[in-house]
């Protein structure tokens, strides 16, 4: 699944450009916010590639089937932990409240989108159909999280949730390591 890389590439370009998010349901400091999305992504992202990782090469139907569930079960938690965020305690609040509501239903799109192609593979050209499919749905995730990144950015002209995102140990952790 070459594509695999592109999701993190993209994930890893989010975090550098507009940072990360958050951990009250209501509303929480943007530091907290930031720290919460980032650790959310982090983890995520983590979860995918091992998931990936273990259909490179020739997959077969039950290895697809395995790695979909496990990203299925890493996208559920990303939604409940986006969903938990809540809002950050800044001007800009509610716009990025928005922009992460909108990704939550974009992968919960996403994962159906991927588990209705994993479940109708059959077969070796089956099974490589349904892991290009799967692979081009993680790419589009990606591509998904980098304009949330965006409307994050776009959202926050006082540089409120820049500043958090920066200082934000969550964030710390994943910019110093993608530098």
């Amino acid at each position: 699944m070459p594509r695999i890389a592109l999701v993190a590439l993209a994930l890893s370009s989010l975090l550098l450009s507009a940072g990360c998010g958050g951990s009250s349901s209501k509303e929480s400091s943007a530091e907290d916010w930031a720290g919460g999305l980032c650790s959310a992504l982090t983890t995520w992202t983590s979860s995918v590639k091992s998931a990936a990782n273990s259909v490179k090469g020739n997959p077969s139907e039950d290895g697809l089937k395995s790695a979909a569930d496990d990203i299925k079960s890493a996208s559920d938690t990303l939604v409940g932990d986006l969903k938990d965020l809540g809002k950050p305690d800044t001007n800009a609040g509610q716009d990025a409240k928005d922009a992460v509501d909108q990704l939550s239903n974009e992968v919960e799109d996403g994962v159906q989108e991927m588990q209705s192609t994993v479940a109708k593979a059959s077969g070796a050209q089956g099974v490589l159909t349904a892991a290009s499919s799967v692979s081009a749905t993680l790419s589009k995730m990606g591509t998904q999280i980098n304009s949330t990144a965006s409307k994050l950015d776009s959202a926050d002209p006082s540089g409120e949730l820049k500043q958090a995102f920066q200082r934000a140990p969550a964030c710390k952790d994943l910019t110093s390591s993608s530098s």
